[in-house]
């Protein structure tokens, strides 16, 4: 947890809300390294790549209501679906 930690926590001026995102952040990029059998340094290179912060920013609203799991999985749905288009516009 303490390189996800250091990398999405760093801001010292943040709000609660800011705050709990990040928070949510840091469990969704662990669970994610655990279920996938990687680093965290890895996932955290995914959600970078995949913009999963911006999504998680955006519905948070939403997510925070659910189970931590469901973080993942919402995580994994949108890293699909990143994927899919990625193929669709390469074979295009």
């Amino acid at each position: 947890m303490a390189f996800v930690y250091f990398h999405i926590l760093y801001i010292n001026n943040m709000d609660d809300i800011q705050h709990d995102q990040n928070l949510m952040l840091v469990y969704a990029t662990e669970g994610y390294a655990k279920r996938h059998g990687i680093s965290e340094k890895e996932a955290f290179s995914i959600f970078k790549k995949y913009g999963i912060s911006d999504y998680f920013r955006k519905y948070y609203g939403v997510l925070r209501t659910q189970d931590f799991d469901e973080d993942v999985f919402f995580a994994e749905d949108l890293i699909e679906r990143a994927k899919e288009k990625s193929m669709r516009e390469t074979d295009n």
